[in-house]
């Protein structure tokens, strides 16, 4: 799955806004409610497998639980 993806999927319960820009110079920047979760810039590479949904697992803490269908 891709980062959009996986985020949409897990946690569409608790996102009230979702912002994943790619642009020139290969930008790569994932903002969900207002928090920067991953900027290629910032890590100098592009975010591995599952890396952006973890990062917002970490965010959200373990009490919220992932969006079961």
């Amino acid at each position: 799955m891709s980062a959009a993806t996986d985020l949409i999927h897990h946690y569409q319960h608790v996102i009230d806004d979702f912002k994943f820009v790619m642009g020139s110079k290969g930008v790569f920047d994932v903002t969900v409610n207002g928090e920067m979760l991953y900027s290629k810039h910032e890590a100098g590479r592009y975010a591995n497998p599952g890396e952006v949904l973890e990062l917002f697992t970490a965010l959200v803490g373990p009490d919220v639980q992932r969006y079961e269908r």
